[in-house]
């Protein structure tokens, strides 16, 4: 009966993880591709909620000012359009062209409301600014058939984003510390790879095992080769 509760308690513990809702849950979320500053990067944001149990007909990105050119992405279920806003100044691109204007948001209007509790992203193409350590918010409109949710807020500084009821979905601009780490991860798996083959030669027990074994393979092949002859020469006699 002690073991039985013993196993039953992480049973219990993994029903109670999985099966409550989170805040994160009930939000907009974006992830990235790639971070690094002057980095082209793909966003993916992803939502998997009504507005209060109603589903979703339309989802509005404003893009950030420092960035000047996105491309959605398409999907089949989403008609996607954009709106070129003008630059207050121009501004020079990742190409090194002047522009003049820039895309202000990106709208995914359903052809089928999407279900609330069902869930869909959004894919957005682009480059982010050379600025480290910047934060980027992307506020969204979510538009239902029944009401809307604008997951616009910002948290100020010192507070806690977990804070806010609406929080807009935003990507941290990362710098050469991550590449580095990237680096380091690329080296350790070539000494890993050049240890392997060094075991291989036969440093490691593994390999005078199998060395051994060949070794003992090659002696029976010999014991036959040398039995064959000997019974043809007996046969002969």
């Amino acid at each position: 009966m002690k073991a039985a509760r013993l196993l039953a308690l992480p049973c219990v513990t993994a029903l109670v993880v999985l099966g409550t809702p989170t805040a994160a849950d009930a939000h907009v979320t974006i992830t990235a591709s790639e971070t690094g500053a002057g980095a082209s990067t793909v966003l993916t944001a992803s939502v998997g909620h009504g507005c209060e149990g109603s589903a979703t007909t339309r989802m509005t990105f404003r893009i950030p000012e420092q960035i000047l050119s996105v491309t959605p992405t398409r999907n089949p279920l989403w008609k996607v359009r954009t709106q070129i806003v003008p630059l207050d100044e121009p501004a020079t691109d990742a190409h090194g062209n002047t522009v003049t204007e820039r895309v202000g948001t990106v709208t995914y209007e359903a052809r089928t409301p999407l279900p609330d509790g069902v869930r869909d992203t959004f894919e957005l193409s682009l480059t982010l600014p050379d600025t480290e350590g910047e934060t980027l918010a992307f506020p969204v409109i979510q538009t239902c058939e029944k009401g809307e949710t604008a997951w616009t807020e910002v948290a100020a500084e010192g507070q806690d984003p977990e804070q806010l009821e609406s929080p807009a979905p935003t990507v941290t601009i990362s710098g050469s510390d991550e590449a580095g780490a990237e680096g380091t991860g690329h080296a350790e798996s070539a000494a890993h790879e050049e240890g392997t083959a060094s075991d291989a030669s036969g440093d490691s027990p593994e390999a005078a095992s199998r060395s051994m074994e060949m070794a003992a393979f090659g002696v029976g092949i010999l014991g036959l080769l040398v039995g064959g002859a000997a019974l043809v020469l007996v046969r002969r006699r």
